[in-house]
């Protein structure tokens, strides 16, 4: 019997005909377009989508682009996403800051009322499903070249043992040595002196000496020009004291030059309400943070670390926590010093896992070692084996599904600043054994800083994104994504995003199981490096194979609360085929970090009409709060999130 094409056989093959002679007679771009057009007819066929997934752009009104630098999805199903000033110091100057939420099933957009630039804060889900946003900027930086005024920080010495004194914003401090003035930026309370006496010793309980009470502030000189610069250190007299305060109180500074000033942290922090649509002030920290990391504790109080303050300098240290009954802060009483946008999860045993990762500030050699800390006696036991130690900036970390196991991957990574070097290296680690240690897992396709990476519903985790050198220069943007299996430790490579993400980009797992893909802030938008970057405020969502499958399991009735150690059951017409069930705790991601999404594995029993899921009793395995209840078919197609609240 002869084959006899069909008529859109012939067609297609018509078609590719002419594509190929025009191409040959036009040149380089008609061939491209025809490649063009054979690469959309590939991407949307059938077959590739339920191998690779698909990539698509959301449709985000003009008015509601803003420049993505934060997103949480919430248990209402939104998305928020925070822009603050959006790395724009003319929104900044203008007091413009931007938050919009989004609505995935509805496809709508809501600007949201933003009190304070939460560009480059800090988040994390709380108990009661409120998002915690804590810092933000207070100035931006000032590159060498752009700074007119000479300044620097101020340390501030009170040497009466009495009281206290605050200095308000416009003090102006003299040096004695230069005779130069320089004016203050901000009010700073000085504390006061304190008596020291013998401890120990024939003299116990003498008076030995008082130590002067410290306060700082940023200081500039009242003119511009190199000439008001000073070289060395300086005492420096407050004119506006008179009598016993002048005496007791001055400043001290090293070198105020005209040098780079780095961004400046504030102190706010507020409460988003999911329900009521909009952020809540709570009490300050007590530090200035820019660039922080918040980490979810066992308790459910909130560790803050790391930022730069209110100076621009690194927080050394002071690390506190967050009550979410009190609405307030605390010092931890101890100091972990740690670069900022320190990764930190925590583990089944209340200690939290450091793996190195972090997103940028800091010194080369304080604070990068991987390991565990101990927050009840302040012990940090160093974790060996990591490959490329010296590339774990912008690189990202994930707590690998189930939770219970207590697998890390550590993914891509760069050099510390503005560095050339990345890294193709995954880094895999046990923290539940007794003496961990990272090793290789499989090597990404290139070196990559900043990839993101996305816990899914069937087990595997999505790594999309990245570039090649620092915030995407000379076009090294990596438009690939790839999915790893973790009971193969192998990677796959599936549908490429339609556009690079870098610097400021994140992914965020929606409760149907597509994966959202915003921001990136390149430097230059050129392979010269000679035209600046733009924000790219377009959204991506990306649908992973199993969404392109015949059918999806689905649960219906349940409750809406769960304890732990508690169960609870769900009704189901697909009970017979559920191979597996988890909650997933929703993402806040930012910079490459998201210590909030795990996936924790559930025991289940098959029930005449639904299942039945046991929560594990562990307080640090589960932490309170919203969980996407999920379940997966004999095939790995995972259902509609269900959402519950765990307590």
């Amino acid at each position: 019997m002869s084959f006899r094409p069909s008529r859109r056989a012939k067609r297609l093959s018509i078609t590719a005909a002419v594509v190929v002679a025009v191409a040959a007679f036009n040149g380089p771009a008609l061939y491209r377009f025809g490649s063009e057009q054979y690469h959309e007819y590939k991407i949307n066929r059938q077959e590739y989508k339920a191998e690779n997934g698909k990539w698509d752009f959301l449709d985000v009104p003009t008015d509601k682009k803003i420049n993505t630098i934060h997103s949480a999805l919430l248990h209402t199903g939104k998305v928020l996403l925070i822009a603050g000033s959006g790395n724009n110091q003319k929104n900044f100057d203008a007091g413009k800051f931007e938050s919009v939420l989004w609505d995935p099933k509805a496809n709508t957009y809501k600007m949201i009322p933003t009190p304070k630039d939460m560009f480059c804060s800090g988040h994390t889900q709380l108990g009661d499903g409120k998002l915690l946003v804590a810092g933000g900027t207070k100035r931006y930086e000032k590159l060498d070249g752009d700074v007119t005024k000479a300044g620097g920080l101020m340390v501030v010495h009170n040497e009466n043992p009495d009281k206290p004194i605050t200095l308000p914003a416009g003090t102006v401090f003299k040096g004695k040595k230069s005779g130069k003035t320089f004016v203050s930026k901000d009010p700073v309370l000085v504390e006061k002196a304190k008596k020291v006496f013998a401890t120990t010793g024939p003299n116990k309980g003498k008076f030995l000496r008082t130590e002067a009470g410290l306060g700082r502030t940023y200081v500039e000189a009242q003119q511009s020009g190199k000439q008001y610069e000073t070289g060395t250190q300086d005492n420096y007299a407050i004119p506006s004291l008179t009598g016993k305060n002048a005496q007791n109180t001055y400043g001290v500074a090293e070198k105020l030059a005209l040098d780079k000033k780095d961004f400046q942290g504030i102190r706010e922090a507020y409460e988003f309400d999911p329900v009521a649509e909009k952020y809540v002030a709570v009490d300050p920290m007590n530090e200035a943070r820019w660039y922080p990391s918040l980490t979810t504790l066992k308790d459910g109080k909130v560790l803050a670390t790391s930022g730069l303050d209110d100076i621009g300098q690194i927080v050394p240290g002071k690390d506190e926590i967050y009550d979410p009954k009190t609405k307030a802060w605390k010092y931890t009483g101890f100091e972990r010093r740690l670069p900022t946008y320190p990764s930190l999860f925590l583990l089944n045993t209340g200690k939290l896992l450091y793996t190195g990762s972090n997103a940028g500030y800091g010194p080369a050699d304080v604070g990068r070692d991987p390991g565990i800390w101990d927050l009840s006696d302040n012990s940090f036991k160093k974790v060996p084996g990591m490959s490329d130690p010296d590339q774990l900036e912008t690189s990202a970390s994930v707590m690998l599904p189930p939770a219970q196991a207590q697998k890390f991957m550590v993914i891509g990574g760069g050099g510390v600043g503005e560095s050339e070097k990345s890294s193709e290296k995954t880094r895999l680690v046990d923290a539940s054994e007794a003496n961990p240690t990272f090793k290789d897992g499989p090597s990404l396709a290139k070196g990559t800083r900043y990839p993101s990476a996305s816990l899914l519903p069937d087990d595997t985790v999505l790594v999309s994104g990245g570039s090649e050198d620092y915030r995407g220069r000379s076009d090294s943007n990596i438009k690939e994504a790839r999915i790893y299996d973790p009971k193969t430790n192998k990677f796959k490579q599936v549908a490429d995003p339609n556009v690079g993400r870098n610097y400021h980009s994140s992914t965020v797992l929606l409760p149907d199981g597509r994966v959202m893909s915003a921001g990136s802030d390149s430097l230059f938008s050129d392979k010269a490096n000679t035209r600046p970057g733009v924000f790219e405020q377009r959204i991506e969502i990306y649908t992973p194979p199993y969404l392109y499958r015949d059918s999806r399991p689905k649960l219906n009735d349940g409750p809406k609360e769960l304890k732990r150690g508690g169960t609870g059951t769900f009704t189901s017409q697909h009970a017979s085929s559920i191979k597996t069930a988890k909650l997933m705790r929703p993402s806040t991601v930012t910079h490459m970090t998201d210590m909030d999404q795990r996936s924790i594995s559930l025991e289940f029993k098959k029930t005449a009409d639904g299942i039945t899921v046991t929560v594990p009793k562990n307080r640090a395995l589960v932490p309170s709060g919203y969980y996407m209840l999920f379940v997966t078919d004999d095939q790995g197609t995972p259902s509609e999130a269900v959402w519950v609240d765990v307590q």
